[in-house]
C-alpha cells in the first residue's frame, strides 16, 4: 500500500520486485526447476516434471488461503504447496517439492528476487558514477572551501569532493558483483539441511536448478546466514555513502556558505522565501535507518540447531525495508544531483 511516507522515503520499482506476487512466482520458479532437475537424474519421472510444470503455467494461487496458511504454520510454503498439488492428477501430485522442505523454497525465491533487485542497484550506482563524473568535468577546477569538525579550514577544489563522493560508490558497485558470486546461490538442504532427502542426487539437483534458475550452486545454508548480514552491511554502506553526500550538499546549499544552489528544492507552508534541501536530508535519514536496522539483521545470524524460526522471522522482518530504503537512497541520490547547482 502506497503512503504519504512512502512517497517521500520508499520505493516503488523495489517494493515491487519483494511483492507478495514476485516471492510466490520465484518459489514456483523454484518448484519448476526442481521438479525438471529431480527428472534429469532420475529421482522423479519425466513426466511428473512435466505435469508440474503444465500445473505451474496455468496456476493462479488462492491468497486468502495462503494468508491463513502463513499465519497458521510460519511460513507460506505448506500452503502454496497443497493448493498447487491439489491441481495435479496423482500419483504426479506426490512428486511436486520431493525432498524439499520451506526454507529450501523461501531461500532459494529471495535469491532469484535479490538477482533483479541488484540489477537495479548497478544501474542506478552506475547512474551515479556518470552524473558525479560529469560534475568533475564542468567544476573540477572551481574552488570550494573545506571545512574540518563544522570550521572553516583550507581552500580545496570540487574535484577533491566530488572524488571523495564517487569512490566509495564506485567500492559499493564491485561490492555487489563480488555478492553476486557468493550469495545468489541455490539453497537445497531438505528438511535438516544435510541433503539426505534426495536419495544421492542432491549434489546434480541442485546444479540443474542453479542452471535453471541463474543462480550459483552452493551446499546448504540454512543456518550459515553470515551472506545475509554480510548484504545487510553492503546496503548500509550504500546508504551511508548517499548520506554522507546528502549531509554534504545540505550543508553547503546553507544560506550562510552558499556553495551550492538545489533547483526545485522543497517549500514551506510559512515562508515563501526557502528552498529546503529535502532529499539531501532524507538522504542522511536513510542512512542512519539503515545502520540501525543492520545492526538488528546481525541478530538474526543467531539459528538455534538446525533451523530457527525466531531467527528467520527476524530476518524477513530487517532485510526488505532495507533494500527498500537502500533503493531509496540511489534513487534519491540520483535526484539530489540533478538538482545540485555549483559556482
Amino acid at each position: 500500500m502506497t503512503t504519504l511516507l512512502s512517497a517521500l522515503c520508499g520505493d516503488d520499482e523495489i517494493e515491487a520486485l519483494l511483492s507478495d506476487a514476485r516471492q510466490v512466482a520465484a518459489m514456483l520458479a523454484f518448484e519448476r526447476a526442481l521438479a525438471e532437475a529431480s527428472a534429469d537424474c532420475g529421482f522423479i519421472g519425466a513426466d511428473a516434471a512435466a505435469a508440474i510444470g503444465a500445473a505451474i503455467d496455468g496456476f493462479e494461487p488462492d491468497w486468502a488461503v495462503l494468508q491463513v496458511g502463513m499465519a497458521r504454520d510460519g511460513v507460506v510454503v505448506p500452503a502454496l504447496v497443497k493448493q498447487l498439488r491439489g491441481t495435479i492428477a496423482e500419483p504426479d501430485g506426490a512428486a511436486l517439492h520431493r525432498g524439499a522442505t520451506s526454507q529450501d523454497a523461501i531461500d532459494t525465491a529471495l535469491m532469484v528476487q535479490l538477482a533483479d533487485v541488484f540489477s537495479v542497484y548497478e544501474k542506478r550506482l552506475s547512474g551515479l558514477l556518470d552524473q558525479l563524473e560529469a560534475l568533475a568535468k564542468a567544476h573540477g577546477e572551481t574552488a570550494l572551501m573545506a571545512h574540518t569538525r563544522m570550521q572553516v579550514a583550507l581552500p580545496t577544489t570540487w574535484a577533491a569532493k566530488i572524488a571523495s563522493w564517487s569512490e566509495p560508490l564506485g567500492r559499493h558497485l564491485r561490492a555487489l558483483a563480488a555478492l553476486r558470486r557468493s550469495l545468489l546461490v541455490v539453497q537445497l538442504g531438505g528438511p535438516v539441511g544435510d541433503g539426505g532427502s534426495f536419495e544421492g542426487h542432491a549434489e546434480a539437483i541442485r546444479a540443474g536448478m542453479a542452471q535453471r534458475l541463474g543462480l550459483g550452486i552452493a551446499t546448504p545454508w540454512q543456518t550459515q546466514r553470515d551472506p545475509i548480514v554480510a548484504l545487510g552491511s553492503v546496503l548500509a554502506q550504500i546508504s551511508g555513502s548517499l548520506g554522507k553526500i546528502g549531509a554534504d550538499i545540505a550543508l553547503l546549499a546553507q544560506n550562510e556558505v552558499a556553495a551550492v544552489k538545489l533547483a526545485g528544492g522543497g517549500g514551506s507552508s510559512a515562508m515563501a522565501h526557502k528552498s529546503n534541501p529535502v532529499y539531501a536530508e532524507v538522504l542522511v535519514a536513510l542512512a542512519r535507518y539503515n545502520a540501525g536496522l543492520s545492526g538488528i539483521l546481525g541478530q538474526a545470524q543467531v539459528h538455534e540447531y538446525e533451523r530457527s524460526g525466531a531467527a528467520w522471522t527476524l530476518e524477513w522482518l530487517t532485510l526488505p525495508p532495507m533494500l527498500i530504503s537502500c533503493g531509496a537512497s540511489l534513487r534519491l541520490g540520483q535526484a539530489v544531483l540533478g538538482q545540485l547547482r555549483i559556482g
